[in-house]
């Protein structure tokens, strides 16, 4: 392994979609138009850790903009906001779970690891929930272009298979690593066992419950807001003062009204400074999503003809 490393072997960026904590990207991106909805960084509430609950952590660092601050106040007796946007997600995740079996979609991410934001990367993939599988070939950029990634749960050691598109890198051939190791978490915030849309909503649900905790917590909702020409209702969260309970400032979630799942999530860290714009952490988009394709093991097998493993 520390030959491959060596070698250069960059290995492929699987999404972390799964991880609502709920937040938001500035500017809404080529993937987000919205509708009678404030952009980032212009909203009132928006001038102005051992804490942290509600989902898993992620690779490359965590909001930096709570760190020296305080604790928030406990929420005070009566409905909470974020109430409407929990049943929500507990409704979905419901959904999710008895009416789709699998899914194909074009996921594109773009994640700030270590202070710095890396470019929007797109991937085709295939995903199936039971048991949960994940084939994705990497559509762009350049330098990830052909990556193929196969994950299956219980199968393969537990480990990923994955192999470059071209180059010296594609001449290492396919390679098994632990999702959560730390070649295969390289320029990943999150492993590729936290992808999909079910994830996503659990997330949600996780930070959601561990947020109600707490007040300053501002929610509203967006209807006929469009992610890629979806219509979709959009949930924006913001916790406009820095509190180290917080993993962010400000999110939006794009749940389509279709397909009743979320389709884009956004998360921000607080301006560096006052006044200043809120700080991209993640943003993950779903598009052309199609569900119940009817996909076999076959789809997440590295034997598959239409696949370049290079398994005998």
């Amino acid at each position: 392994m520390v030959g491959l490393a060596q070698a250069g072997f960059r290995l492929v960026r699987c999404a972390a979609i799964g991880i609502l904590s709920l937040a938001c990207m500035a500017g809404g991106g080529a993937f987000a138009q919205t509708a009678a909805m404030p952009p980032a960084g212009q909203t009132p509430a928006q001038i102005g850790s051992p804490q942290l609950g509600g989902g898993m952590l992620p690779n490359g660092g965590l909001a930096q903009g709570n760190v020296n601050a305080g604790d928030a106040a406990a929420s005070v007796a009566g409905a909470h906001p974020l109430q409407p946007a929990l049943e929500i997600a507990q409704k979905g995740l419901a959904g999710i779970r008895a009416n789709i079996q699998d899914y194909s979609a074009t996921v594109v991410k773009r994640e700030r690891i270590d202070g710095k934001l890396g470019e929007h990367e797109y991937m085709f993939a295939k995903i199936r929930q039971q048991p949960f599988s994940v084939y994705l070939y990497f559509l762009g950029p350049d330098s990830v272009k052909g990556q193929e990634v196969i994950y299956v749960d219980g199968r393969n050691d537990g480990n990923m298979l994955a192999h470059a598109g071209s180059g010296v890198r594609a001449m290492v051939g396919t390679v098994s690593l632990k999702p959560q190791s730390m070649l295969a978490m390289q320029g990943n915030r999150y492993p590729i066992t936290e992808l999909g849309v079910e994830n996503l909503t659990r997330r949600l649900v996780e930070v959601a419950e561990h947020d109600k905790q707490f007040g300053e917590c501002e929610v509203n909702f967006y209807p006929n807001a469009k992610v890629n020409g979806r219509i979709c209702t959009c949930i924006q969260v913001v916790h406009p003062v820095p509190r180290r309970n917080f993993r962010f400032h400000l999110a939006r979630v794009f749940i389509d009204d279709e397909l009743s799942i979320p389709i884009r999530y956004e998360a921000y860290d607080w301006p560096q400074e006052q006044g200043g714009q809120p700080v991209l952490m993640e943003e993950y988009t779903y598009m052309n999503v199609k569900t119940n394709n009817g996909f076999t093991d076959a789809d997440f097998d590295p034997k598959n003809t239409a696949y370049k493993f290079g398994a005998k």
